[in-house]
């Protein structure tokens, strides 16, 4: 008689889409830019990460979020980040999706194969910048219908449950009924969260999920933003389904660095923590782990512990 196999694991997407659609606390994800940062996060023990598309721009490239990262910036970093721990869904910010239909296909396809759980997508041109700039330029209506249906069509054709979570820069320039109109169209083309970026009161938050219900809408938490503080009990209370902090951990990680940076300068140590050892550090990196991959496989080269 034959084994009994065990089963099998559900993927990010499918776990995150379900989360979505089952009745809960809301989905809190913060934001992560880096291997470094992502491993922190998935420590504290966080249900769902995200990640950032200024952090990753910042971090990969060097430059501020202006649509300078393309495609392969973004979903190298997403699938890396994805892939330290693919029982916790990512969000991944996708921008405007690269290009036209054929390229957003191409973008839907490599973060769904790269194990990237949702993603959103917006309305802006691609030179875009980011949501809480000012100046920003919008595409048409059609054109962002467009968008949306290329991602879910993209989505269908590789048997994905890839959540598409359609975002709208349009409330800075065309005022909120505009945006609404954009985000229900959006819906109409097959997205499956809503995203209005750049909320200017607690008013207008309240608003958007009331306009939209029951369609799940995500609160993009960008503190010192556009948009003002709002608490992750203040957005679960406002009907709020997602809720993402993108600067929770590229903040105070500049603050940090900066300071240790100019005491080295100035004063020739860096004053880091006592306990904060090499060893330390490449634990909160999965030295663990890596260890217990190799003495299963019957590896000698860290026999004895490093």
């Amino acid at each position: 008689m034959g084994s009994i196999s065990p089963p099998a694991r559900q993927n990010a997407a499918t776990k995150l889409r379900n989360m979505i659609n089952t009745p809960g606390p809301i989905i809190l994800g913060p934001g992560v830019y880096d291997g470094f940062s992502a491993r922190i996060a998935l420590g504290v023990g966080f249900d769902m990460i995200y990640m950032t598309g200024a952090g990753t721009s910042a971090s990969r490239i060097g430059h501020a979020d202006l649509g300078i990262a393309n495609l392969d910036d973004m979903r190298t970093n997403a699938e890396m980040i994805a892939n330290l721990d693919g029982s916790v869904p990512l969000i991944a910010d996708a921008d405007t999706g690269y290009g036209g239909p054929i390229m957003i296909s191409r973008t839907v396809g490599q973060y769904a194969r790269s194990g990237v759980a949702g993603f959103h997508i917006e309305d802006q041109v691609q030179t875009k910048r980011c949501g809480h700039l000012q100046g920003k330029q919008l595409v048409s209506v059609e054109e962002y219908q467009t968008r949306i249906r290329a991602a879910v069509a993209a989505r269908e054709a590789i048997g994905s449950d890839i959540v598409i979570i359609a975002r709208t820069d349009a409330l800075q320039s065309l005022g909120y009924d505009q945006a609404l109109m954009r985000l229900k169209l959006a819906q109409e083309a097959g997205a499956d969260v809503a995203f209005l970026e750049g909320i200017t009161s607690k008013d207008e938050a309240r608003r958007v999920v009331k306009d939209l219900a029951p369609w799940p809408v995500l609160l993009n938490m960008v503190e010192h933003g556009a948009t003002p503080s709002i608490s992750v009990g203040e957005a679960q209370d406002m009907g709020f389904r997602i809720v993402i902090f993108p600067f929770a951990g590229l903040a105070p990680a500049y603050k940090a660095m900066k300071e240790v940076y100019a005491r080295l300068k100035v004063k020739g140590v860096t004053g880091a923590e006592a306990d904060m050892t090499p060893k330390q550090l490449f634990e909160v990196s999965g030295l663990k782990e890596d260890l217990e991959i190799d003495a299963r496989a019957g590896g000698t080269a860290y026999v004895g512990g490093v």
